[in-house]
């Protein structure tokens, strides 16, 4: 089989998009999702993403891991396939479309995308960590020395360890900067590794910080190991909600491959 596909990049987040609104793509082949975004066999990528038809939204988003298994929402992801549907002419300068998690309301301007999440009511506190899910669950903790530490084995052993085990829940690593300004590094199941940003990721590190009263800013920028995102949002009595990620989403290249 030969496969068209684009390459799309969101901070260094990068994923293999493909059009499949033909629906010819073998979704179930996980080895095959797996081979695509391998590093050195494949195409290389930290996921994968199909661009499909929706009844009633302009496009439906679904979202693979780089281990071949579909997952949970991804931010970053979910940027780069705006960006993706503007270029293929899909949308214009903005979109509602569904995912994996519900229904996303997005624009697009000069490659930056913002993206609403979905509202957050719940957030778990614990003695070292806090617990939330933006799309996808992340555990969120202080990291002081954020630049030199093996965030692979240290990320692995909380990801892995208890309350998540094999289910796992995404890692994100936070030193404060100022009130606006937070640095993280996150490590992310199914790709079992650092990627150089996460979208949901910096999405619950922002919440995280404004509720643990880290923050009084309500517009909050990330540095992540591949550029800056920021996260806005409102807060009322019962939670989060109007969550905003912004940042870049560009094109890299298309191209095809034997399958």
């Amino acid at each position: 089989m030969q496969l068209s596909f684009y390459k799309y990049q969101g901070t260094g987040n990068d994923f293999v998009l493909i059009d499949n609104r033909q629906e010819t793509f073998p979704k179930n082949d996980t080895k095959l999702v797996n081979h695509l975004c391998d590093r050195r066999f494949g195409v290389g990528a930290d996921g994968l993403i199909l661009l499909e038809h929706d009844a009633e939204h302009d496009f439906k988003m679904v979202y693979y891991n780089a281990d071949g298994n579909e997952s949970t929402m991804c931010g970053n992801g979910g940027r780069c396939m705006v960006a993706f549907a503007n270029f293929l002419g899909v949308i214009q300068n903005e979109t509602t479309f569904t995912a994996i998690d519900g229904k996303h309301y997005a624009t697009i301007k000069d490659d930056i995308v913002h993206l609403q999440m979905q509202d957050v009511s719940t957030i778990e506190l614990h003695e070292n960590y806090v617990f939330l899910d933006t799309g996808s669950p992340h555990h969120v903790t202080f990291k002081e020395e954020i630049d030199q530490f093996d965030i692979k084995k240290e990320g692995a052993e909380i990801r892995y360890g208890k309350p998540y085990f094999q289910e796992g829940a995404n890692v994100n690593f936070v030193k404060k900067i100022s009130n606006t300004e937070f640095r993280v590094r996150t490590y992310e199941r199914g790709v079992e590794d650092e990627t150089l940003s996460c979208g949901t990721g910096v999405t619950a590190v922002a919440i995280a910080m404004h509720h643990l009263k880290e923050t009084t800013a309500t517009e909050i920028t990330l540095q992540v190991e591949g550029g800056t995102l920021q996260v806005s949002f409102e807060r009322d009595e019962t939670s989060y909600k109007n969550i905003f990620l912004k940042g870049t989403a560009t094109y890299v290249f298309k191209g095809e491959i034997s399958c």
